[in-house]
């Protein structure tokens, strides 16, 4: 019984990255499909952390609500911050809110937010 309560507490303990693999396992090696496995793995998780604190929050997305009076200098912003062509870097700013960036560390976010901000945009973290 302990060893099903460790597996338990591995399998909740898994990280985004490591519930992709172990998907992708089961799916290569043993014929699960990845969408049961996921689901299985986020229900467990939600179970046996009802209880307990909420972890904080290490990934943040940076979603563009808004570009503002200054369009084009958010365009441009967005181009180099993602790396984007234009035309790309546009189709975020006219199809707002989008995110910018995802799955980036605070600092980096509220770099990029606060840099969006002073071109005149309006950018919330997620």
């Amino acid at each position: 019984m302990a060893d099903l309560k460790d597996f338990a507490e591995q399998l909740v303990n898994l990280t985004v990255k490591e519930v992709n693999e172990l998907a992708d396992i089961l799916k290569e090696e043993y014929g699960i499909e990845p969408a049961a496995a996921a689901v299985a793995v986020a229900a467990g998780g939600a179970a046996a952390g009802g209880g307990e604190a909420a972890e904080e929050q290490t990934e943040f997305d940076v979603i563009l609500k808004a570009a503002g009076a200054s369009k084009l200098a958010v365009v441009k912003l967005v181009k180099e911050l993602t790396g984007l062509g234009l035309k790309d870097a546009k189709d975020i700013v006219d199809s707002a809110p989008k995110a910018v960036k995802e799955a980036v560390s605070k600092d980096e976010a509220e770099g990029i937010k606060k840099s969006l901000e002073e071109a005149g945009a309006e950018v919330e973290l997620k």
